[in-house]
């Protein structure tokens, strides 16, 4: 006996036309925010920088080329060991190339700030845009800037406390072991903050602290002795100079991203409303 009932077959699922435009709305917005972001932070930090960093790396180059001059004096004692204890911690080769003072060196400072700032813009645009998608909420500035100080948490306290910035000629550990304990330290702030922040167990509280402590636990890589003519109140303004811009760094960041990236978003969202009606 023949069966009338059609045989039933089953539709490959597609993604609307509505669906692709919006995502890659939100993506656009994304990048548009990065960049808008990161070239303004960029800017102002090169200028705070000008100011505040760069004199005192000047000052230290100046005791580092005293250094040098008098290493290379074949009357000075013990010079050959001093030399190589030094070299060790900042290789400064004698025909390294670096750019003129002036306008070539502040150019090349703002192209390296302006482009690390939109890297890190791109990080926290993308963090902004998947919080909304999960609340169905707009980022606002205030919680941008909670995001831009757990950034300054994890890319400055916690390796700073181990490792702070060094000014040249001051004698350090290898570049590796530095590296990798650097690297180490940022994962463990970043994954306690998020224990702590996220997950408000007591429990989750106690494993983020632990996190927190661990690489300072283990401790970062030295130098037995440390032997410089850079005084030490210039490193302690140094290391003070480059937290404070780092803050104003990371706080413009978070801020400044999270209203470029509702800006965009909501125009985003508005232009695609008739197709998802």
């Amino acid at each position: 006996m023949l069966s009338t009932t059609q045989r039933t077959t089953y539709a490959i699922r597609t993604r609307s036309p509505a669906t692709n435009s919006l995502r890659m709305g939100t993506f656009r917005s994304i990048v548009l925010s990065s960049i808008v972001a990161g070239f303004v932070v960029g800017v102002i930090v090169t200028v705070i920088q000008h100011f505040g960093t760069v004199p005192l790396i000047l000052k230290a180059e100046i005791f580092e080329r005293a250094a040098e001059t008098h290493q290379s004096n074949p009357a000075a004692g013990a010079s050959g060991a001093i030399s190589d204890h030094n070299h060790s911690g900042h290789e400064h080769g004698a025909e390294a190339w670096e750019p003129r003072e002036g306008l070539e060196r502040n150019a090349y400072t703002a192209a390296a700030n302006v482009l690390t700032a939109i890297g890190f813009a791109l990080i926290l645009a993308g963090l902004f845009a998947a919080r909304s998608s999960a609340t169905a909420l707009e980022v606002s500035w205030h919680e941008g800037l909670m995001w831009g100080l757990a950034g300054f948490a994890v890319f400055t306290i916690g390796p700073g406390v181990g490792l702070p910035p060094e000014l040249p000629g001051v004698p350090t550990a290898p570049l590796l072991s530095r590296q990798i304990w650097w690297g180490m330290a940022a994962l463990a702030t970043a994954a306690g903050l998020a224990l702590i922040f996220f997950r408000r167990t007591v429990p989750a509280s106690i494993g983020g602290l632990l996190l927190l402590i661990l690489p300072h636990l283990i401790g970062a890589p030295e130098m037995d002795h440390v032997e410089t003519n850079v005084p030490t109140s210039l490193s302690h303004q140094f290391v003070v100079a480059v937290t404070v811009t780092s803050l104003v760094f990371w706080s413009m960041l978070g801020s400044l991203t999270s209203v470029t990236f509702a800006y965009f978003d909501r125009g985003s969202l508005e232009r695609n409303l008739p197709s998802v009606r």
